[in-house]
């Protein structure tokens, strides 16, 4: 890290960009509402994972949804936004009791390495309860091995937690196609789509969707509406105040599993709108099938795209999202998702919507040196969101070493230290403090991060430096 090659000024175009996964929103939060305390000019605001959350709402002026009281990380769900589906649960713990079932037979013959020692123990006291006890023993294994015991209910009872597996197996992929508004043709054997994927974000796609409908819907007691209708409640409600206190432009970024590439999504100004969304015929085709203005009007996109940045690359079913039959794309239905390197695509496209510095919020730490070894994680969630976060790092640490000369100041807000892992959505142990760290503390330290690194070196009168990239 280096010092900028220009210091912050108030009037250059500044974007703001939050990246991360699951719990890194609780950082965003407290990053943004120091922000906006303390009154800083942001243009364009983007996202990525989980921060394309805190970037719609920051667009709209909606920030304080995301930390205050009834706000959306000090929400009761917080800590179901990402679960093992139950499909997965129940095999679970019907594998658990299958296990105990089948282990029966030679958990009954074990019992013979305690009770002859300890009948010999009693011979050897000058009782003999020894001896009987050990006949006794003798006419339990016999009974229990009787065709009508044991040889009999073990298979029957496998029988019936096999099937139960199967009528849950079956059972889970029915609702997952009857939930789904869209479907796609599949290849592949038809087991694995009865397992499907391992991970729900449905709880988080709801809670993030009915936050930004709160948002819209004001006092009004209105249900949430389709999404298609949301979003194009939402482009209208941003491009018709474009340019009034507290309304920024907006840059989205996921990916297309299909086509294979990240797709762009954002609400601009001109000129920049006209260089990021050209109309069709006037650019090459790479650029019109990655690029989708919201602002359009001739199809709505916010929703959506929300919804597959929640998804987890490789683990949760990704968001199907039909283009119109006018797109590039011929009416094709698509799987959304989101990818932890595409943090790097996010500051190309705010350089090219005419960034001439930005800010990035990450809740991942620096890189570890030597000596500062975290033990592995065992479960599987923990698992998950390590190789997310070591991920997003290392992704993060090349964008920005790569991508500094296309601004006057590039500055990194990020804590020094954070235990909390992307899916540790109950907050986590804290091995150096011993002690719990909960998401709310992450929001504080985010806060306080964001006034200690930028707030007070730029904007206050400390001189203290910020953690920047040339």
């Amino acid at each position: 890290m280096t010092e900028p090659r220009d210091s912050y000024s108030p009037e250059r175009r500044t974007a703001l960009l939050f990246t991360g996964t699951g719990a890194d929103g609780a950082y965003h939060a407290g990053a943004l509402r120091a922000l906006q305390e303390a009154g800083v000019k942001i243009d364009l605001v983007g996202g990525r994972g989980v921060g394309t959350l805190a970037a719609v709402l920051a667009a709209v002026d909606g920030g304080a949804q995301l930390w205050e009281p009834s706000g959306f990380w000090r929400s009761a769900h917080v800590a179901t936004l990402y679960h093992w589906r139950w499909p997965f649960t129940v095999l679970r713990w019907l594998s658990i009791a299958l296990l105990i079932v089948l282990a029966i037979p030679a958990a009954v013959l074990l019992l013979g390495v305690v009770v002859f020692p300890f009948s010999l123990l009693l011979g050897m006291a000058g009782l003999e309860a020894g001896a009987s006890f050990v006949d006794g023993f003798v006419y339990f294994i016999h009974q229990a091995f009787m065709p009508a015991m044991l040889p009999t209910w073990i298979p029957r009872l496998a029988a019936l937690f096999s099937t139960l597996a199967l009528i849950v197996l079956g059972l889970g992929a029915w609702i997952a196609w009857w939930r789904s508004p869209l479907s796609r043709r599949s290849s592949g054997s038809r087991l694995c789509s009865l397992l499907g994927a391992p991970i729900g974000a449905g709880v988080a796609v709801q809670q993030a969707t009915e936050t930004v409908w709160r948002l819209l819907k004001g006092g009004a007691s209105i249900k949430t509406p389709a999404a298609e209708d949301l979003s194009r409640r939402y482009a209208e409600l941003l491009g018709e105040n474009l340019g009034q206190p507290g309304f920024r432009e907006l840059l989205m970024v996921v990916h297309d599993l299909d086509a294979s590439r990240d797709m762009v999504f954002g609400l601009v100004r001109d000129p920049y709108r006209k260089m990021l969304f050209p109309a069709p015929g006037s650019v090459s085709a790479l650029r019109r099938a990655e690029a989708q203005d919201l602002a359009s009007g001739t199809q709505g996109f916010l929703a959506d795209v929300l919804a597959a940045a929640l998804c987890l690359p490789g683990v949760s079913e990704p968001r199907l999202v039909r283009f119109a039959p006018d797109s590039y794309w011929r009416g094709e239905t698509h799987r959304l998702s989101d990818r932890p390197s595409s943090i790097g695509r996010l500051i190309e496209e705010a350089a090219a919507a005419g960034a001439e510095q930005v800010m990035i919020v990450t809740a991942t730490p620096e890189p570890p040196g030597p000596h500062e070894l975290r033990p592995a994680r065992l479960d599987g969630l923990g698992r998950i969101g390590e190789q997310l976060g070591s991920c997003e790092a290392a992704a993060l640490s090349d964008a920005a070493r790569h991508l500094h000369h296309r601004f006057q100041g590039l500055y990194l807000i990020r804590p020094s230290h954070n235990p909390v892992r992307p899916l540790d959505l109950a907050g986590a142990y804290d091995e150096r403090s011993d002690r719990l760290h909960s998401l709310d503390e992450l929001m504080e330290r985010g806060y306080e991060d964001t006034y200690r690194q930028f707030i007070e070196p730029f904007l206050g009168a400390s001189g203290e430096s910020v953690a920047s990239i040339r």
